[in-house]
């Protein structure tokens, strides 16, 4: 009666990996995730949403020999993002579909953007035309969410008028305002093979150590068209998820990310931790610090606790 929040699976997205091949491929630094095959894919949306799981996002793993400089894969209206969100809507029409925007699944290179190789700069401009053409895609496929993950300047505003312009006025921007250059994403680059092929991230994503940039990046991406605003990684900074709680309207997102994910499983594996108990604490310190929507790895598993302990 007096808990000031509370957990439902209505909170979640769930991220699934899916790739080309016929089989159902555990990641092995993070246990329990799985590349999916299209088929299998499937099972998994199913399986979720039977325990109220009603939104998804995909990240595919491109094979090396689709990857390019400018990452033409990503707008190919044939590839295996638009595929999976066909059938996806086909057969479970009420699922909200989330797609990732960013080139680095796609990139020869590794980077959310285009590189100018011989600089080794990333070329934002040039990026943002791409991720236009990228998010075009996705919305003909049936996408009701986009969610660009780049950190480009001026990206979210570009893709509202490009999403605009063509018709899409109902595609939602779930953006990701407060992506830091973390050291948490590795086993998420070990799933998509997407690690960087020179340097870090750092020239476009956040220094761990800000914490008011957070509120500039939130200002500008609201002013820009954003439907909602996402932090990443999760616990580590659930101080700007407050901030970002206190300073805007918008709905606010926690990415509990792959290190995060891993870390739990490595801790209950040895048997240091309760998994269910350590699981259901950490998503509530979410609500707690004023997330709306949680977008976690555990999303499944906290549905069907949640529902075996009646709470749903």
């Amino acid at each position: 009666m007096v808990r000031e929040n509370i957990v439902t699976p209505k909170d979640f997205i769930y991220p699934l990996f899916i790739h080309d091949d016929d089989i159902k491929q555990e990641i092995s630094s993070m246990p329990g995730c799985y590349r999916n095959s299209l088929a299998t894919m499937m099972e998994e949306v199913e399986e979720a949403m039977k325990y109220g799981i009603g939104c998804f996002v995909l990240f595919p793993k491109v094979p090396d020999n689709l990857k390019t400089n400018y990452a033409e894969e990503a707008y190919n209206p044939n590839g295996i993002v638009p595929r999976a969100i066909g059938m996806i809507k086909s057969k479970f029409p009420d699922a909200i579909v989330v797609t990732d925007v960013a080139l680095d699944p796609y990139s020869s290179m590794g980077h959310d953007g285009v590189v100018d190789e011989k600089a080794k700069k990333i070329l934002n401009d040039v990026t943002i035309m791409q991720l236009q053409k990228q998010v075009i895609m996705q919305a003909r496929a049936g996408a009701d969410i986009v969610a660009p993950s780049d950190m480009m300047d001026g990206r979210v505003g570009a893709i509202r008028d490009a999403l605009d312009s063509e018709g899409f006025t109902d595609v939602s921007i779930l953006a990701y305002t407060a992506k830091y250059a973390s050291a948490y994403y590795g086993p998420f680059r070990d799933a998509l093979d997407s690690h960087p092929g020179f340097g870090d991230k750092k020239t476009y994503q956040q220094d761990p150590g800000n914490g008011r940039e957070a509120l500039i990046e939130a200002a500008l991406d609201a002013a820009e068209g954003a439907d909602m605003l996402m932090v990443k990684p999760g616990m580590p900074y659930l101080d700007v998820i407050h901030r970002l709680r206190q300073a805007s309207t918008l709905p606010i997102a926690a990415y509990h990310v792959s290190g995060e994910y891993a870390m739990l499983k490595a801790a209950v594996e040895k048997g240091w931790l309760d998994e269910k108990k350590v699981v259901l604490e950490t998503m509530t310190c979410f609500k707690r610090a004023g997330a709306d929507i949680i977008l976690s790895y555990y999303a499944k598993q906290v549905a069907k606790w949640l529902y075996e302990d009646g709470l749903i």
